[in-house]
């Protein structure tokens, strides 16, 4: 027996590797069938759905997620031009309430130049009407002081003064 098995165990490793055993083909062909449609069924009724599974709700989420970008895209530009017509809506009445402060300012302006004028009128009138008066005054005070030096001339040359040839003899002098 035990040379039995000792050629038993020759023969086997004479044989060589049993993939490559012609003899064998026909097993290994029907068990790689076997594996491989078992393969095909697991993955066609697990993985596959699984992963479809997965694929689907990840496009649903992109395209919710892409849905509420374009959204929020539009509230944004929503909130920009309502936020831009209410800068130009406030630069417009900042504008109007300029040129109210502006046209009331020049209107107190203008009553105020006005009153001043007219106290520099009034002034200046007075003014004038003092001097008119103090040349009116300096005028009898240079006649008088004229027709006095002159009587005072004429007597001191010996002649005799007249009132009335001294006071007509300056007023012509005066005059011109």
């Amino acid at each position: 027996m035990a040379t039995e098995a000792m050629q038993a165990a020759g023969e086997a490793h004479k044989a060589g590797m049993p993939q490559l055993d012609f003899t064998t083909y026909a097993n290994q062909i029907f068990w790689l069938v076997v594996a491989l449609v078992l393969i095909y069924l697991i993955v066609s009724k697990l993985a596959l759905p699984r992963i479809g599974g997965v694929l689907a709700e990840r496009k649903g989420t992109i395209e919710r997620d892409i849905a509420a970008a374009e959204e929020l895209k539009r509230k944004a530009q929503a909130a920009e031009a309502a936020y831009n017509q209410a800068l130009a809506d406030a630069r417009t009445e900042a504008a109007k309430i300029v040129a109210a402060a502006k046209a009331e300012i020049q209107k107190d302006l203008d009553a105020a130049t006005a009153k001043a004028d007219a106290e520099i009128m009034a002034k200046a009138a007075e003014s004038e009407k003092r001097i008119a008066e103090i040349r009116d005054s300096a005028l009898a005070s240079v006649t008088e002081v004229a027709r006095d030096t002159a009587a005072e001339l004429v007597t001191a040359f010996g002649g005799a003064a007249d009132a009335g040839a001294v006071g007509d003899a300056v007023t012509a002098r005066l005059k011109g």
